[in-house]
């Protein structure tokens, strides 16, 4: 077993807190990185807030490999990440995996500029590139909480499709990106088993919780206003054309990398409601 750890960023997230959970569960060594050092089972917390250089070192101390979580709402990740994973190489990291999304390839915008530079900086790396969560309609994410208030989705989609993936799948292939003797050394689409539109989501969650729910289709200027009363404007407009993208049919496909990679099926939607009911 690798004695040294895998610095996990993020670790309380959706994609971090579930990798942290089956690294140790395997029992790989983890630091658990975030701005509040939040205790996490298994693993060891550590200070890390990618605005401050001052908390870098520590959480790089004594890691040979990291899972990257760009900084949320930021439209210019590389300004922040970059310079942290030159020091990561320098300090001894060999493998890094970054999470990235489908939606965004490499050279794109925002996390697309890492994902460019990274087989620069390191000789094992990955970028996960997973289509949208599902648990974007479970818990406290905007989708859930506007079904569980109001009843409605609020999208630009349209009537594009999307292979919704479970975050429980994206760890899953995390863990394996992390720790195979081989890395993939390249980027990896994650699914779901089916591509759903938001008027399926929305058929699916009244089916599965007996409350009725509806899509309310709005142009991507509409959703645009709406993101940027909780975001900045650049971004805002970066997530409203992804929607864009949605309808025009950019995310209607699915691919077989979390069976390919994990040797077991991806999960699909209405079973994820069966363990985690978004009503």
């Amino acid at each position: 077993m690798n004695s040294a750890a895998t610095l996990v960023i993020g670790a309380t997230g959706t994609t971090g807190s579930r990798t942290i959970a089956r690294l140790t569960a395997e029992g790989h060594r983890v630091k658990a990185a975030g701005r509040q050092a939040t205790a996490v089972p298994g693993a060891e917390p550590v200070a890390f807030d990618w605005y401050d250089p001052a908390t870098h070192a520590a959480a790089l101390d004594g890691v040979d490999r990291v899972y990257l979580l760009p900084p949320l709402g930021d439209a210019d990740p590389a300004a922040v990440m970059l310079p942290f994973l030159r020091q990561a190489r320098v300090g001894g990291v060999r493998r890094a995996v970054l999470l990235s999304s489908s939606a965004i390839p490499e050279g794109g915008p925002a996390v697309g500029a890492v994902h460019r530079v990274l087989p620069e900086l390191f000789d094992q790396w990955a970028v996960l590139r997973p289509s949208w969560f599902m648990q974007n309609f479970t818990g406290t994410h905007a989708h859930a909480v506007s079904i569980r208030t109001e009843g409605v989705i609020r999208s630009a989609t349209g009537s594009g499709r999307v292979g919704f993936v479970d975050a429980g799948d994206i760890a899953a292939v995390a863990v394996r990106a992390l720790t195979n003797a081989h890395a993939p050394n390249t980027d990896l689409v994650l699914t779901g088993p089916e591509a759903l539109g938001y008027d399926d989501i929305a058929a699916i969650v009244t089916e599965t919780t007996g409350r009725r729910v509806v899509h309310q289709r709005l142009t991507p200027e509409q959703m645009r206003d709406r993101h940027a009363r909780e975001m900045p404007l650049e971004f805002a407009t970066m997530l409203a054309q992804m929607d864009r993208a949605i309808a025009e049919g950019a995310e209607n496909r699915v691919t077989d990398t979390v069976r390919r990679v994990t040797g077991g099926p991806a999960r699909g939607f209405r079973e994820l409601l069966g363990a985690s009911p978004a009503g």
